[in-house]
């Protein structure tokens, strides 16, 4: 019996070795041609959910996007519901769960309108035709009716006059751009004066969209607006229970936005249109709105917007319908975590929400009265994203370092997660893709410091293999077991790194306190922790080359990737792309500049040696002593990045030039803050490989 056991133990072994060993390095193009699942909207009935599924191709005009439906009880396969050239966005359920509402710009279509699809056949119908578009399409409770978003010129009361403004503008000899307040820019484009409105028209092609906010106070105020997003202006929008109105979320004071934080506040306004009520006036921000199920409760998501401190928690709140401020109520004020996305679902007295905690993002629920918020066992590893609630189900996308995203159905009732598509899961269980590995560290400042780990394909621990330090962007953030594009962790490991990512202080996950500790320590701080993560991860691994060290980052990682260069001779190449060079130069011409203000401790003109101190350009003499400005280093940069403009890399390299660093700068002209074009992506990938390649032999 004894050696039976033994020979199937043999057996097993050996299957699990062949099965490692027929397991392949990913490629940029295993990456790149995955498909990308969208987060699940579900139907009100609880049967259903939408999503879009995109497959990328190296030719842009060769990607496609479409809906797909998936049942929530699995009982049919998922099935794709569009098969057009453009991509939808936006969709949104019928009360009924009949039709679904989307926003695209298909053939014969100058801007994104509305569609209407039903579900029991037939193409989608365009109901809209306004010159400047139509998106975020929300059904009215009776399902007659359609709620959305659209922009005006200035003085443009109807759409006759934005007809014709646009016509005269499309016709003008000059081209120019003029501002009175700030901000002028956001992430990747100029802004313009057009301004997002809030529209309802029957659900029906030829019907007349009415502008709620036409001819209001509170549309013409100069503090007023909608929220900068990446696909312009967007308006949080939500029906009220009885279909006579419209609750919504705007900033309050706009065009301060160069001196105090933004505040944005909770509006009602009637569905016939008229002068928008304020429901909130504090110094809070709001967002996420919706109703639930009973229609006595308004959720949201509610942060604190102070001047004193650089990071607010977001958390969950409550009103009650009718509304009264007074009674406002934060569910979760005793959990030490940010809500990243939350789901009312029908029955069950309890509301499910996400938050960030220490690499994850993990399923809570608390109850309507708030203070009893607990974590929801669900699986042990990953994160869940796009949380929403249909009838008495929750469905969200669920992915891992070693799982792309993909749709599942959450019972409310505790049951297992139930995974609803596949794909991209026999791809994914193609590669030789390590799970990370979590470890802890209590730094010299006493802080206790996460980091990951990932190992290279095929890894042999009689080996030496050279570490990798990615820094993460923010500083708000966090290294998460997640499906990542941009800087793929297994993709970056690919050649035979070891990777480390470690949550410096400044990280989300971990706490307020420890997200607001990076305030008037921007890099330094952080830097160090980064430094002693390295040390801890070279002593608990033994297979990591501390001789052999590179490090990069982007965003902020590529700040403190500017940093390490500027003030440490430990590391053979470092890779900065988005990196800031200055400090002052960052705060004038970044499209967000108060906080930064905050972070140092003073405006530029202040007291406060931050400024100066932990500049890293200015750190220039530690070429001289022998302490910094040696490491090779690659610099990249999008040209239209207005987040950490252009004007960064180039002096980084103007610096690296004048002290004699061997140094590579790569801008691509059509990228923004993220290099996003899948040509462009393969490139940088390559670049980074052999600038490690280079110096890591």
């Amino acid at each position: 019996m004894k050696m039976r056991i033994a020979t199937l133990f043999c057996v097993a072994l050996a299957a699990a070795v062949a099965a490692e060993s027929a397991r392949r390095t990913i490629t940029h193009e295993d990456l790149w041609r995955l498909k990308r699942v969208g987060a699940p909207v579900p139907s009100p009935d609880g049967k259903w959910a939408v999503f879009s599924v995109t497959a990328p191709a190296y030719d842009a005009k060769e990607q496609t996007a479409d809906l797909w439906i998936a049942a929530l009880d699995g009982s049919a396969p998922p099935r794709q519901l569009t098969q057009t050239k453009a991509s939808e966005s936006g969709a949104n359920w019928s009360p009924d769960s009949r039709r679904i509402a989307f926003s695209a710009k298909r053939e014969g279509d100058e801007t994104a309108q509305l569609y209407v699809l039903h579900l029991a056949g037939g193409e989608a119908e365009r109901v809209t035709s306004l010159t400047l578009g139509a998106r975020q399409p929300k059904w009215s409770p009776d399902g007659k009716r359609l709620l959305f978003v659209s922009e005006t010129f200035p003085g443009c009361a109807d759409e006759e006059a934005n007809k014709k403004t646009a016509k005269e503008r499309k016709d003008r000899k000059y081209n120019a751009r003029a501002y009175e307040t700030f901000p002028i820019r956001f992430w990747d484009h100029w802004l313009d004066d057009k301004k997002a409105h809030l529209f309802v028209q029957e659900a029906r092609a030829g019907a007349k969209a009415r502008d709620l906010f036409a001819g209001s106070k509170l549309a013409a105020a100069p503090g007023f607006g909608p929220q900068n997003t990446d696909e312009g202006q967007s308006i949080e929008a939500e029906w009220t229970p009885d279909g006579t109105g419209v609750v919504f979320t705007a900033a309050v004071n706009r065009d301060a936005a160069a001196r105090a934080p933004m505040r944005v506040q909770i509006f009602e306004v009637p569905a016939a249109g008229g002068e928008p009520r304020n429901l909130t006036n504090d110094e809070r921000s709001y967002s996420q709105l919706e109703f639930a199920g009973d229609g006595r409760t308004l959720l949201c998501t509610t942060s604190e917007e102070r001047r004193d401190k650089v990071y607010g928690l977001a958390r969950l709140a409550s009103f009650p319908w009718p509304f009264d401020a007074a009674r406002r109520s934060v569910l979760t004020a005793s959990l030490d975590r940010s809500v990243v996305r939350y789901a009312a679902s029908d029955g069950g007295g309890r509301v499910w929400f996400t938050c960030e905690d220490a690499g994850r993002e993990k399923l809570y629920s608390v109850g309507y009265s708030g203070g009893d918020a607990r974590e929801e066992k669900a699986v042990d590893n990953g994160c869940f994203t796009g949380l929403a609630a249909g009838g008495r189900t929750l469905v969200a996308n669920w992915e891992s370092a070693t799982n792309p995203p993909e749709v599942f159905a959450l019972g409310a009732d505790g049951a297992a997660p139930r995974r609803l598509t596949s794909f991209n899961t026999a791809k994914a269980a193609a590669l030789n893709l390590a799970p990370v590995e979590h470890f802890w560290m209590t730094s010299s400042r006493g802080k206790k410091i996460r980091s990951m780990l990932v190992r290279p394909p095929a890894f042999d621990a009689a080996k030496k293999y050279p570490l990798f330090v990615v820094i993460h962007g923010g500083a708000a953030n966090m290294w998460r077991d997640a499906w990542v594009l941009r800087w793929n962790y297994h993709l970056l490991a690919s050649p035979g790194y070891a990777l480390l990512l470690t949550d410096y202080t400044g990280s989300t996950g971990y706490g307020e306190k420890f997200s607001q500790d990076i305030q008037f320590d921007p890099l330094k701080g952080p830097a160090a922790e980064i430094d002693e993560a390295v040390n801890e991860a070279l002593k608990q691994f033994r297979f990591l080359d501390g001789a052999r060290l590179a490090a990069g980052g982007a965003s902020y990682g590529g700040h403190l990737a500017n940093w390490l260069q500027a003030t440490t001779t430990r590391y053979k190449c470092i890779v900065s792309h988005a990196g800031e060079a200055d400090l002052v130069m960052q705060w004038g011409t970044s499209d967000s500049i108060y906080n930064r203000e905050v972070n140092s401790g003073s405006p530029v003109w202040g007291d406060s040696k931050v400024w100066r101190e932990q500049s890293p350009a200015l750190q220039g003499g530690n070429r001289e002593n022998g302490t910094g400005f040696v490491t090779p280093i690659l610099i990249t940069v999008g040209e239209q990045d207005f987040r950490v403009p252009m004007n960064n890399a180039i002096m980084w390299f103007a610096l690296q030039q004048r002290l004699q660093v061997p140094s590579r700068l790569l801008t691509f002209p059509d990228e923004n803050h993220w290099i996003l074009k899948g040509e462009n992506s393969r490139f940088w990938y390559g670049e980074v490989h052999a600038w490690l390649a280079k110096w890591l032999q």
